[in-house]
C-alpha cells in the first residue's frame, strides 16, 4: 500500500505517530509508518488507565518485517484501546488514519508536534 496524504487536520510526530486532538486525543500511526512496516502482525499498547508522557515509548508495533516503537505525541490518561487493532493488527495498514487508530488519552500535555504540511515535508513522496 502506498503511504497516503496525512490528513490536514491532524498533527504528528517525527516518528510517524498522528493525533486528533479532540477530547479525549486519538493517537494512531502514519501511513508513512505503516507502509514502511509492512504488514502489521502485533500491536503492544497500554492499558486502559495508564499514564503515557510526550515523546517516551507506550508499545509496540510489529510487522513481518520489523519491530518498531511507539511514542505518545502527548501526556495523559490513556481512557481507551482500540481492541479490534489490537485483535485485527492488519487494520492499521488498511486505514491507519480511521479503524486503525490506537488509543485514546486524556490529554494533560502535548509534545512537539507538527502539522501536516511540516510532516509532509519530512516524508517527500
Amino acid at each position: 500500500m502506498a503511504a497516503v496524504e496525512p490528513p490536514a487536520h491532524l498533527q504528528y510526530t517525527v516518528e510517524h505517530e498522528w493525533l486528533d486532538s479532540g477530547s479525549p486525543a486519538t493517537v494512531g500511526i502514519t501511513s508513512v509508518a505503516a507502509d514502511a512496516l509492512g504488514d502489521i502482525v502485533y500491536l503492544e499498547l497500554p492499558t486502559v488507565g495508564d499514564q503515557v508522557t510526550a515523546g517516551a515509548v507506550i508499545g509496540e508495533v510489529e510487522s513481518t518485517k520489523s519491530v518498531s516503537e511507539l511514542f505518545s505525541p502527548v501526556s495523559g490518561t490513556v481512557v481507551e484501546v482500540n481492541q479490534a487493532a489490537v485483535d485485527d493488527p492488519s487494520v492499521v495498514n488498511s486505514d491507519p488514519y480511521g479503524a486503525g487508530w490506537l488509543l485514546r488519552v486524556d490529554v494533560t500535555e502535548t509534545g512537539t508536534l507538527l502539522s501536516a504540511e511540516e510532516y509532509a515535508g519530512l516524508n517527500p513522496a
